[in-house]
């Protein structure tokens, strides 16, 4: 049948991890950073995410779909609830809450005590600092997601030092980073870029943004990502 159903435009999509949140069919889920509809007669053609997109990825089309089934739905989301060990407010498993024993955390980084800090300037927020700004001349580049600073211990030494660090959350701050980040790379003489980033789907907005920026300056720089766990482990 021809309907009225959702759109999503993985181009202007970022990563927030909002459109899955207030999709209450669970039509939408994070893959690979990215918003997808993940079966037509999931969704309900109400348009709920569309006022939750800042960057507009989200539109109405109408093609050929499957028709809205509730029965279906009802039945995913009681699949979802009985396999599920984590309360898991909305669709954004960033939201999934859990609690880690670190009475045996072996694993876990050796942190010295009083350690001193290597953050090397401020701002240090992709919102806030200047495109221009004096230290990022030949500077080896972090973009970090906010989390990461709090889930990885050994986040200064392991990767700050010596570089100049830059920081958001595409969930929270509802932007694409990519403009602006292309315009520091472009404009600067950059070294080299490191991405760090949580393992949840959101963060991949942050990852995607990085690597958009790196493409449209049109320079060829050293560049790695390093994805982190939300108990701390170093992924990849």
């Amino acid at each position: 049948m021809i309907r009225k159903i959702i759109h999503i435009d993985e181009e202007k999509c970022i990563g927030c991890g909002n459109c899955a949140e207030a999709c209450h069919e669970g039509a939408i889920r994070m893959v690979n950073g990215k918003a997808k509809l993940m079966r037509d007669d999931y969704c309900d053609g109400l348009g709920d995410c569309l006022p939750t997109c800042p960057t507009g990825a989200i539109t109405f089309v109408e093609r050929e779909a499957a028709a809205y089934d509730e029965s279906a739905v009802l039945k995913n989301k009681q699949k979802g609830c009985s396999g599920a060990h984590h309360n898991h407010e909305g669709g954004c498993p960033g939201h999934k809450t859990q609690s880690f024993d670190r009475s045996k955390a072996e694993s876990a980084p050796t942190v010295k005590s009083n350690v001193a800090s290597e953050l090397a300037q401020w701002p240090c927020q992709i919102k806030l600092v200047p495109v221009n700004a004096a230290f990022f001349k030949n500077a080896k580049l972090l973009i970090a997601a906010d989390c990461t600073a709090y889930a990885y211990a050994a986040m200064h030494e392991k990767f700050m030092s010596g570089k100049i660090t830059l920081i958001g959350c595409p969930k929270l701050d509802s932007t694409d980073y990519s403009e602006k980040l292309c315009e520091i790379i472009k404009n600067n003489d950059i070294e080299s870029v490191t991405i760090v980033r949580m393992e949840v789907p959101c963060c991949g907005g942050l990852e995607n943004a990085a690597k958009k920026a790196l493409m449209e300056s049109g320079k060829f720089i050293p560049w790695q990502v390093v994805t982190i766990s939300v108990d701390g482990r170093i992924l990849d």
